[in-house]
């Protein structure tokens, strides 16, 4: 008779969650049914003809080296043109010191591997990244909240948190925050630099949305105003394809040297033939033209998510009005639990995220986010229909 086997897994894996995301994305398949739950590019709009002349024009040369394995940094062009685009942003940024990932989430592990052991305090926003609540879980941290307001990070609590628990890692996205829409005011960005110049540790600012603005000004990395600590994480995913998984790491020298090491044990490196496909098409075509249209889609998405919103929900509902990004998040009234509107909502076709996973250690929460990257404004206008629906139900 065979005997069941119990599998001894290792401890780091207690507690780690499952993608709530993936989860409810199960639920919203059903072709009938308005989604506003993914985070997903809108695939209209991938650029589909260029890549396709791009890779026929790959696979007909004579040079075999791009199917043959790579150095781990990645291939140097393409870090080069990465570093001229953050200097036309400003920052002054050296190829050597970019390392590029199988998308950001990538980074986020290789960084939990280098600088986080049990029980570390790392600082994250509140409502945060569930991607690195989920990345960072594996490494057994503690994790320090420090709430969002209208201008991004409370200043005054993130001191508190900062002076109390020493944090190894302060991780934030000043850009149209997943999940929050929320971007960090200017004075927010240099109080943020304050409080963490000449402390030991690094902040992490992932910023997968920012060139994707469609509405306001931009505004200055958190690297300008702290170049010597700040660690950039940036990506394609959102601006060309996220099948390529195609992210990077900008970090200082001696970080880029542990960085490295971490990778080479996870994958050698990243897919060397769509480094070269990328770098291609970034070197034939404009990718500054190719983004001012998925700006354009997203603005014409989120107004109409917006303004549906206006006519529909209850005054009591509150909403954030993302410049850029992929999402907006509903407030609603105290004592409203959002995973009971979503089973409403999905009686009436319409699915979202409620905002339970954004959290660390709260259930029950008021909060949703929204995506409006993936509908129609026609589609928006019904799903909001519907959902305001849900809400009087509730």
């Amino acid at each position: 008779m065979n005997e069941t086997i119990e599998p001894q897994f290792a401890r780091r894996m207690a507690g780690v969650p499952r993608s709530f995301i993936r989860e409810i994305l199960k639920v919203a398949v059903s072709p009938d049914v308005i989604s506003f739950a993914g985070g997903l590019p809108n695939k209209n709009l991938f650029p589909l003809e260029e890549l396709h002349e791009c890779a026929d024009l790959l696979m007909s040369g004579s040079d075999r080296n791009i199917l043959q394995y790579a150095n781990t940094e990645g291939y140097l062009p393409l870090r080069e043109q990465i570093a001229a685009r953050y200097a036309r942003k400003g920052l002054t940024v050296s190829a050597e010191n970019i390392l590029i990932t199988n998308g950001s989430q990538q980074g986020l592990d290789l960084l939990g591997k280098i600088f986080v052991n049990e029980g570390d305090a790392v600082l994250i926003e509140e409502p945060g990244y569930l991607g690195a609540i989920q990345a960072f879980s594996i490494f057994k941290p503690e994790f320090v909240t420090v709430p969002l307001t209208a201008d991004g990070i409370d200043i005054r609590l993130m001191k508190q948190k900062m002076d109390a628990f020493c944090p190894r890692l302060a991780y934030l996205i000043p850009n149209f925050q997943n999940p929050s829409g929320i971007s960090y005011s200017a004075e927010t960005r240099q109080a943020v630099a304050d409080i963490c110049r000449g402390k030991n540790m690094f902040v992490v600012e992932d910023d997968p949305y920012g060139d994707i603005r469609f509405s306001g000004e931009h505004l200055p990395s958190l690297a300008h105003y702290l170049p010597e600590q700040t660690i950039l994480l940036g990506t394609f995913s959102k601006t060309v394809v996220p099948s390529f998984r195609m992210g990077w790491i900008v970090a200082p020298h001696e970080v880029m040297e542990r960085l490295v090491i971490a990778k080479q044990a996870a994958d050698l490196h990243t897919d060397y033939f769509t480094q070269r496909l990328l770098h291609l098409y970034l070197a034939e075509y404009d990718i500054d033209e190719h983004i001012a249209v998925i700006s354009k889609a997203y603005g014409e998405q989120a107004t109409a998510m917006m303004d549906a919103i206006e006519r529909y929900f209850p005054k009591e509902v509150h909403y954030t009005r993302p410049e850029g990004g992929m999402f907006l998040w509903l407030t609603l009234p105290e004592g409203k639990n959002a995973m009971e509107l979503f089973n409403l909502a999905i009686r009436e076709k319409v699915a979202f995220v409620p905002g339970n996973p954004f959290y660390v250690g709260k259930t029950d929460v008021n909060t949703c986010r929204l995506n409006f990257s993936c509908s129609t404004p026609a589609e928006i206008e019904v799903g909001i229909r519907k959902l305001a629906g849900a809400i009087k139900q509730l």
